[in-house]
């Protein structure tokens, strides 16, 4: 096992074995509050919206509204957290399916369900938590995040129903998909429906008053798919201005019919090949059948375990040139690199234990931000992959901020447990240790079981909600002790 974070007791601790393993994490040496000058307290002007600091709430991928797709009670306490966190940019808060084909679950928020009535209920509930816990709300921008699963879709609990831009040589057999049906292939007349869905959504969530939507793009979902699409033939696959003709059509068509409407994209920088567990260990998936490997988005075509970020800087400068304000950088998918997308020290009931010490996953994303914000400037940047970081989160987080590495730093599964966080770092209050996310994974091993996400060790709510929490324990101890407490 790699050292847990908890057993550095200084950030030049953590700071010296960074070092040994070639992950040069900035880390200042103390969190300074708002008053000290933090660089996170400062605002920051995003579409010509002022944005009151630099901390912004990810979007999370809920499995708890209705079955029609509509908020509930325990979805709306998530985004009441959200609220309360001190961040002053909700980027998202929730992927929201435009299409029912396309919910990542039987229980994901759906636009044309949850209408302009539901719509209104997420954004009254986290502006009304901010305000109450922090006294205004005219600095906190809140975004909503659109999305269709593509092939991750599952709508109903029949299992995985996928919705392909292409078939893909390995992951075609890793989820199921026969490799000769083109029946799960949109074709180019669905990609069109799509867009308007896209479009009726965005303008469902103008209408309530949430001032931005984001263009989902990342993690192996259907508009991160169509960027890698050099085997789809048509107006939305082969060549470069083919796989982004859907996302710039979406920006564009987003633009024209919901004036003042901010559009952001949230993007997986770079990817690699698929993994998967062999044994007691993660590897890639073999892959020399498909060099040069043409079906990742950042990814070295001649050695696909490395990135290559010529293609996602050229885009991010389009998306600048179409009118995106802002981009959340992220890189890979849970589904088939979850070591490249969110390092934690133990891995979900599907995944394989960490390859690499997590924090040299911190530092890939880190460091791919950066290179991508130094060679587009004028486009605000939201970074990702903090929360392995643990106590010394907000120590990375004032360091890339003040080098001018990232605009705003990005926190995820850290606030299902500690939504404080942003709040008591500008504060300059001593963090909750026992608050702290370990990267456990529960919140996402129990969804992939069809459980409600959320941080059964840690928060209370989640501790006594039965039986789901009897289940994720079961499923942690039938996988070993390895999964975490």
């Amino acid at each position: 096992m790699y050292p847990r974070i908890a057993r550095f007791r200084t950030a030049d601790d953590l700071r010296a074995h960074c070092r040994t393993i070639s992950a040069p994490i900035p880390l200042d040496d103390t969190i300074l509050s708002a008053a000290e000058g933090s660089p996170l307290a400062a605002p920051i002007t995003i579409g010509g919206r002022r944005v009151g600091n630099r901390w912004c709430i990810h979007p999370m991928e809920g499995w708890d509204a209705s079955a029609d797709g509509q908020p509930t009670d325990t979805l709306l306490r998530r985004w009441q957290r959200f609220g309360e966190s001190g961040a002053k940019l909700i980027w998202g808060g929730e992927a929201v399916a435009v299409l029912a084909e396309g919910r990542a679950n039987p229980n994901q928020l759906l636009a044309g369900a949850c209408g302009r009535e539901g719509f209104a209920r997420l954004l009254e509930t986290v502006q009304t938590a901010h305000r109450e816990r922090h006294g205004t709300a005219d600095d906190l921008l809140v975004a909503l995040q659109l999305t269709h699963s593509g092939r991750f879709s599952k709508p109903t609990s029949a299992g995985r129903q996928p919705r392909i831009a292409y078939h893909h040589p390995l992951l075609d057999a890793r989820h199921g998909v026969d490799p000769h049906d083109q029946a799960c292939v949109l074709t180019d007349d669905d990609v069109e429906r799509l867009i308007d869905a896209y479009v009726s959504a965005a303008r469902d969530a103008a209408a309530v008053g949430f001032e931005m939507v984001d263009l989902k793009a990342c993690h192996g979902y259907l508009v991160h798919e169509f960027l890698s699409a050099r085997r789809r033939p048509g107006r939305f696959g082969g060549d470069f201005g083919g796989r982004t003709r859907l996302l710039r059509t979406l920006v564009e068509r987003v633009r024209a019919e919901c004036p003042g409407l901010m559009i952001g994209v949230r993007l997986s920088l770079f990817d690699t090949v698929p993994w998967h567990k062999v044994g007691d260990h993660g590897e890639p998936f073999p892959f020399p059948v498909a060099i040069p490997y043409d079906c990742g988005f950042g990814v070295d075509e001649q050695h696909p375990l490395r990135a290559d970020l010529a293609e996602p800087i050229a885009l991010l400068e389009l998306l600048r040139d179409l009118g995106v304000v802002s981009v959340n950088l992220s890189a890979g998918s849970p589904y088939t690199v979850p070591h490249i997308q969110r390092p934690a020290a133990f891995p979900p009931s599907d995944g394989y234990p960490p390859p690499e010490d997590p924090l040299v996953g911190v530092w890939r994303q880190i460091e791919a931000a950066a290179r991508a914000k130094a060679a587009v400037p004028g486009l605000v940047m939201v970074g990702s992959g903090y929360t392995y970081l643990q106590e010394y989160v907000a120590h990375a987080a004032q360091a890339v901020v003040r080098a001018g590495w990232i605009d705003i730093v990005g926190l995820g599964r850290m606030v299902l447990s500690y939504p404080e966080l942003p709040a008591d770092a500008l504060a300059g209050t001593t963090l909750a240790r026992t608050s702290i996310c370990r990267t456990f994974s529960d919140c996402t091993t129990a969804p992939r079981h069809g459980l409600r996400s959320g941080c059964y060790p840690l928060d209370d709510f989640y501790k006594q909600l039965e039986p789901e929490a009897s289940r994720v324990k079961a499923l942690k101890a039938a996988a070993g002790s390895h999964r975490g407490p």
